[in-house]
């Protein structure tokens, strides 16, 4: 009978198992590094970006393809995150992890880490769900300041953003001007906090 999983309703696919099962063959020193690039990632997902470059040089200094180790990462990701969001507990994960295909060693020291995230873990996730939940909805418009008491900035393009927060209280307005630097700025910044949110999904 095959194994139940207490992170998933269903059975992982098969690409997990194999991902999990690849840590098997990595020196306890990697592997610890790999965990503890796994926490960072949840505990402070707003630096995700430079977490992906230094995976990059994790793999060049290892010899390990960067494709092949994100996807790995991504399946080591996946066990605690989902965890966090059902509550389980340590010893829970450790099966799970087992039940995978990871060592009884390997998995002790990622249920250890676990353990001594787990309240870092919560803030950050409690954290996300609340700022998940505050943009309801943007507008925004292009003006040119026509005239000013300094010179420099007349013609200068602003963008001026409303934007609709959800308090849990209801609705309220908050309003940003933002030059055209600024603007370009903040939709960077943007542009990192979704390919990190889709690296994640």
């Amino acid at each position: 009978m095959a194994a139940t999983f207490n992170f998933s309703k269903e059975t992982p696919p098969d690409s997990m198992f194999s991902d999990i099962q690849t840590l098997n063959k990595f020196q306890d020193e990697q592997f610890s590094q790999l965990v503890e690039y796994v926490f960072l990632f949840l505990v402070e997902p707003t630096k995700s970006s430079r977490l992906l470059s230094q995976l990059d040089e994790f793999a060049e200094q290892n010899g390990v393809g960067a494709g092949a180790l994100k996807n790995v990462f991504k399946s080591l990701l996946s066990l605690p995150n989902s965890a966090l969001k059902k509550s389980l507990s340590p010893a829970q994960v450790k099966e799970d992890l087992v039940n995978l295909g990871l060592s009884e060693e390997k998995a002790d020291f990622f249920t250890e880490q676990y353990k001594n995230n787990l309240v870092s873990l919560s803030h950050s996730a409690l954290g996300q769900t609340l700022m998940v939940n505050q943009l309801v909805d943007m507008e925004w418009k292009f003006g040119v300041t026509a005239s000013s008491s300094e010179l420099d900035k007349v013609g200068n393009t602003f963008l001026q953003l409303k934007l609709v927060i959800n308090t849990g209280n209801g609705s309220k307005n908050t309003y940003m001007e933002l030059s055209l630097p600024q603007f370009y700025s903040f939709l960077h910044e943007m542009e990192k906090a979704k390919a990190s949110l889709e690296y994640l999904s």
